[in-house]
């Protein structure tokens, strides 16, 4: 990642996280980035312009009409220097005023100013984040083409846990300029929201040999994780055991067993604002696991199976859970199965899929998706997996930020 030559405009609002400016300022430097800094009179409550100045090499401006400025118009100035103008941190007031096109600070005329790509990083109360009003001030920004960076889960300095909480410096730095020796694959962009997904297949031992699993190779999430990832997206992929390298700028999980996925599943929901459940978790394991081989016999041998965690239906019972997604791969009755699926595990949205005598699927190369979610469905016709996948982001991304904020959160 490299932002020399670029011109990066700073805008700091009163919250806070305004102290982790001064690192962010640090990061940017360091990459040889040009920041000018903008802050709102509040900000200055928090950290000092004076700081902020003496980190970035540029003076400070705090004021719309300040009369020297004003001479060169300096609002459109600034804006015209921009190649970029993030907010950071963003509260819950200035989403609000840029989403309603309000202009009584220096801050939000630069955004109506400003012809750059636009960067939100937003931190304030759990509480805050989730309401009504703010989260429609966020689908309406979107809609105008902001991009949002977090924000993330965790303490706050209000004792609350939550969703609210500003990204990292780091990974504000990461999600405004991407790894470029990666092309997109599709126009779709995920910069600041964060991915899990589980793939593959899960083994479950019934003695050191032995093991029930199914035919799952794990492309269909290999190929979505990587899909995401091109997309701008900070990405978790939870893998089974599968024949498939290891993703590169992607945090591998490995596991084998359903109980492993459980874990490491919901250890990482969290933390996450999308979940992708592509995995082929199996329904049931050995109740109990001999710790030798068993010998094969004349006579029949039963073996006694009990229904394993259900990893869909526990994420999406999180509070707050992430827009979850499921998978359903079906011989018969797809659209029932999945539809009852859907409700049953109160999921945002399915991809059904046929198995067994119909084409495509398990251990494919290509596959074909009904996909379902509460206000309409789509088929996503057969096509090769790592073209299935974006195709598949997109329609995720679009019902993702149109789902109601009680539902989930939209970014993490």
């Amino acid at each position: 990642m490299s932002l020399t030559s670029r011109h990066i405009l700073l805008g700091v609002t009163g919250s806070i996280a305004a102290y982790k400016t001064a690192e962010l300022i640090r990061l940017l430097r360091q990459q040889h980035a040009e920041v000018q800094v903008v802050m709102t009179a509040s900000a200055t409550a928090f950290i000092t312009p004076l700081t902020l100045q003496t980190l970035s090499g540029h003076a400070v401006k705090t004021q719309l009409l300040d009369a020297d400025a004003e001479l060169s118009m300096d609002h459109i100035h600034l804006a015209r220097w921009a190649d970029s103008l993030l907010i950071a941190p963003a509260s819950a007031n200035i989403i609000g005023k840029l989403a309603h096109g309000l202009a009584d600070d220096l801050l939000s005329t630069l955004y109506l100013a400003a012809t750059c790509p636009v960067y939100l990083a937003p931190a304030m109360n759990q509480a805050m984040w989730h309401h009504a009003a703010v989260q429609a001030n966020v689908q309406k920004l979107r809609t105008h083409g902001v991009h949002f960076i977090g924000p993330e889960r965790g303490e706050q300095a209000c004792g609350d846990n939550g969703l609210g909480r500003m990204s990292a410096p780091e990974l504000i730095c990461a999600s405004l300029f991407p790894n470029k020796a990666t092309p997109r694959a599709t126009a779709l962009d995920l910069t600041g929201i964060s991915v899990l997904i589980s793939a593959g297949p899960t083994r479950e031992p019934i003695d050191p040999v032995r093991y029930i699993s199914n035919r799952s190779s794990g492309k269909m999430g290999y190929a979505l994780a990587q899909a995401a990832y091109e997309a701008g997206a900070s990405v978790t992929l939870v893998s089974g055991p599968v024949a498939m390298s290891p993703l590169q700028h992607i945090k591998m999980i490995y596991v084998e067993t359903a109980a492993e996925m459980f874990t490491e599943v919901l250890n990482e929901a969290p933390h996450h604002a999308i979940y992708i459940g592509a995995a082929a978790v199996a329904d049931y394991c050995p109740a109990k696991q001999t710790a030798y081989k068993l010998k094969k016999t004349s006579t029949e041998t039963q073996l006694l199976l009990e229904p394993t965690r259900d990893i869909l239906a526990s994420v999406a019972a999180l509070e707050p859970p992430p827009f979850t997604v499921g998978f359903a791969a079906e011989t018969d009755n797809l659209e029932d199965y999945a539809k009852i699926k859907l409700q049953q595990k109160k999921l945002n949205m399915i991809a059904a899929n046929w198995v067994g005598k119909k084409t495509g699927g398990f251990d494919s190369d290509d596959n074909a998706l009904n996909v379902y979610w509460h206000a309409g469905q789509q088929h996503l016709p057969m096509q090769p997996k790592t073209q299935l996948a974006p195709a598949l982001l997109s329609l995720i991304y679009t019902v993702f930020t149109t789902t109601p904020p009680h539902t989930s959160p939209l970014t993490t």
